[in-house]
């Protein structure tokens, strides 16, 4: 009999740290860019009566011990109730005889792996001096893109920024006493002059900024935008910036930051620089310059969540986290 494991947000953040997710995620790209990885695109319902959408996102890597399969939901009218806009679950199945062996909470773990991927983005793309961040939107997202930038670069001040007020004020004080490090909470986007470092973590479907808001040399992390009719970034900025994908072949088909001016004819494919993978790889090179602009555009992809659960799972064994039962 099949025996399988469940894992809280509570049980994985007491064994699985920011820098333990950065690695995880940095093995994941390597196997997504060298071909290793079964990635199929994802599917996606529009669950339109209640202004919602399901993805359901299915991952191997090869001689991965699991494979997995990822159902998230994301509900942004959630927040005006008072709940997360996005929810999920994960199931990994042992590789060799296909039998269940683990379902953890999704929701925790999504926000974690984004912002690993951030904070590996942010590593190999960021200039190494940085100390100023912004962070466009203070929602789970955003708390996890600070704890990845934190993570690789010596952070001493950050600028948030939300449409809600009151809550980018609350992210800032509870931000601020968890990770010692000043934070503010701006309305005025033109402390974004001041960033090094930009992550965009907002459902928006234009642009969260201009491009002449932002300087020479900034690194940008965008992560919110996971649909055609979204869009956080401007095109000014995409069209004069170094861009770097999760997988480009998903970017083309789901990130409206780039499908935008594709459309319009101001982009073309060939000038996305490459994967996230390949540079982690050495494949290719990073930051070439210090006044270079920068953008990480991730959708996410599945491989994050294997490699991630992966390395939980063990963990979790290990130290005997979480209720095991029998099917």
């Amino acid at each position: 009999m099949a025996k399988i494991r469940f894992l809280s947000a509570k049980d994985i953040s007491s064994i699985f740290s920011m820098k333990d997710a950065i690695d995880a995620v940095r093995e994941g790209f390597t196997a997504l860019s060298s071909g290793r990885a079964e990635v199929p695109l994802r599917t996606r319902m529009d669950i339109k009566k209640h202004r919602g959408t399901a993805l359901f996102m299915p991952v191997y890597i090869d001689n991965s011990e699991y494979l997995g399969l990822k159902v998230v939901n994301i509900y942004p009218s959630n927040v005006s109730r008072g709940l997360n806009a996005i929810s999920a679950l994960i199931s990994l199945f042992d590789a060799e005889t296909g039998e269940p062996a683990a379902v953890m909470d999704g929701e925790y773990l999504t926000a974690l792996r984004t912002g690993a991927a951030s904070g590996l983005a942010t590593e190999l793309l960021s200039r190494k001096d940085s100390e100023t961040l912004g962070i466009i939107g203070a929602g789970a997202q955003g708390r996890t893109q600070l704890k990845g930038v934190c993570q690789v670069r010596s952070i001493k001040r950050v600028f948030v920024f939300d449409v809600n007020s009151a809550r980018a004020k609350e992210f800032a004080q509870q931000m601020k006493n968890e990770t010692g490090i000043e934070i503010v909470q701006s309305n005025d986007k033109r402390d974004l002059k001041k960033c090094d470092i930009i992550c965009t973590a907002t459902t928006a479907t234009s642009p969260v900024f201009f491009d002449n808001d932002i300087s020479e040399g900034v690194h940008i992390n965008a992560v919110g935008s996971y649909k055609p009719d979204m869009c956080e970034i401007p095109e000014r900025t995409i069209l004069r910036a170094k861009i770097v994908t999760d997988h480009k072949e998903t970017c083309l088909k789901e990130a409206g930051d780039i499908i935008q001016p594709i459309k319009k004819g101001l982009f073309s494919p060939d000038k996305i620089y490459g994967d996230i993978g390949e540079i982690a790889s050495g494949k290719i090179r990073g930051r070439e310059s210090e006044g270079e602009i920068t953008v990480f555009k991730s959708v996410g992809n599945a491989v994050q969540d294997l490699s991630a659960t992966a390395h939980v799972l063990k963990k979790a064994e290990k130290l005997n986290v979480g209720v095991e039962i029998d099917l």
